[in-house]
């Protein structure tokens, strides 16, 4: 650690792979326009769960042009490494690539020592594909499965690499191997609140002087044959409906649940001097943070609690009336959405008090861990102009007496606060503003 006791952390690039496209300006343009990304499923077969519809990020093909621009080594690298990678990787490593591309970072001077990674994800289910083969050599005549001839027979038709598709720990491997960025390299995988903690173990490794610079990103699929199949099963889902756009309303009177979606974003954080040292554009600045859980065993309202104390902590001594916007969870089901408003109370007043408040999860739902990076970019990039407001919040619901953007003419202020919070009762919450 050197003799810099803190130092200031600026994001000066950004990426997003979402299912309201893969541009971060693009992103923001089609919040304001009330677009929605939720749409029939192509994904997953339609007819076998209790919904066909959701948000896939429909623009990402896994082609490497959507990787930004590269030299051609780093193409041919990135394009054989994607044959071990799911699409959840894929979309990560895309992202930060597109975030890296956004800062120019490769054409500065930067010690690749001082160089890491900090990426957040979630566990990551492997195909039933990849099992098909061996199972099949392990069926009798019946077609029951025999587990005695899974070693012999099945076991040797499973592609011995099958596991470096899914660890979850391989967003931020590949990212370092294909950048040789060799500084301090971690994956945090807590669901939805996998974001706002990366954000925050970044900033606390390049404040306290343990690296220049850092890739901070978040991966998420919610889209799978076996992860869709076990949301359904455990978690509260928003119904179908003739118009898809429909299923997913924060906040709002007759909410019935999450919609599941996909997506990726990723932000180059740096020492301030670092940043300004190579004449970097710095888009804002890492001010705050919080975590915090708090399980059931906490009481009945444990997820108002642990929500209260992301947002108490990354407010920290910073007056309320200074926070242009709160870019909240939002998930839509009946008991995250009165929970999540009333600790917003808690911490900042009845809603005549309170900053504008706003999500994107009615633009295109539950992206998983990647919902909170892709959230806060589209919320950095709305500071000092316009705030996107919540689709499908009107009317707002007795239970949910926020502050409500609901029409695009409310400023974004010039700072903000997301959070975000998994069913356990993990929560996260992260305060940026704009860079003077």
């Amino acid at each position: 650690m050197d003799s810099v006791a803190y130092r200031r952390v600026v994001i000066t690039g950004t990426g997003v792979i979402s299912p309201l496209g893969n541009d971060p300006q693009g992103l923001v343009n089609r919040l304001r326009n009330l677009e929605s990304g939720i749409a029939p499923l192509t994904q997953v077969p339609h007819g076998v769960l209790p919904f066909d519809s959701a948000a896939e990020a429909s623009e990402f093909t896994g082609d490497i042009s959507e990787y930004g621009p590269m030299d051609k080594k780093l193409q041919r690298t990135i394009r054989k490494g994607s044959k071990v990678m799911c699409r959840e990787i894929e979309m990560g490593v895309a992202a930060a690539q597109l975030a890296m591309h956004d800062s120019a970072i490769n054409d500065g001077d930067v010690d690749r020592a001082r160089f890491g990674v900090v990426y957040g994800s979630d566990y990551i289910m492997s195909l039933p594909q990849e099992f098909a083969a061996g199972i099949a050599k392990c069926l009798d005549q019946d077609g029951n499965f025999e587990f005695e001839k899974w070693g012999e027979l099945g076991k040797p038709e499973v592609n011995p690499l099958w596991l470096l598709k899914y660890l979850p720990n391989m967003p931020a491997s590949h990212i370092a191997i294909y950048n040789d960025l060799r500084g301090p390299n971690n994956s945090i995988t807590v669901r939805e609140a996998s974001a706002g903690a990366a954000i925050a173990e970044a900033y606390s490794t390049i404040s306290r002087g343990h690296a220049d610079v850092l890739v901070v990103g978040a991966t998420g699929s919610r889209i799978h044959p076996l992860r869709s199949l076990h949301a359904a099963m455990q978690e509260t889902l928003a119904g179908e409906q003739d118009d898809p756009t429909m299923m997913s309303r924060p906040f709002a009177e007759g909410r019935d649940g999450s919609v599941l979606g996909e997506g990726a974003g990723a932000m180059v954080c740096e020492s301030l001097e670092h940043a300004q040292g190579r004449g970097a554009t710095i888009l804002g600045e890492v001010v705050g943070y919080g975590s915090s859980a708090v399980g059931p065993l906490g009481g009945k309202e444990f997820l108002r609690t642990a929500i209260a104390n992301v947002l108490r902590a990354a407010l920290g001594e910073e007056d309320p009336k200074a926070i242009g916007h709160i870019h909240a969870h939002g998930l839509g089901t009946v008991e995250c959405d009165a929970q999540e408003a009333a600790a917003i109370a808690d911490v900042f007043g009845v809603a005549a008090k309170q900053p504008p408040v706003t999500t994107a999860k009615g633009h295109f739902g539950n992206l998983g861990a990647g919902g909170g990076m892709v959230e806060t970019i589209a919320s950095l990039i709305s500071l000092g102009g316009e705030l996107f407001p919540i689709r499908n919040a009107d009317p707002l619901a007795s239970d949910c007496a926020i502050n409500a953007c609901l029409n695009d003419s409310i400023p974004a202020g010039d700072q903000f606060i997301n959070v975000n919070v998994t069913p356990q009762g993990q929560a996260s919450a992260i305060r940026i503003k704009r860079y003077a």
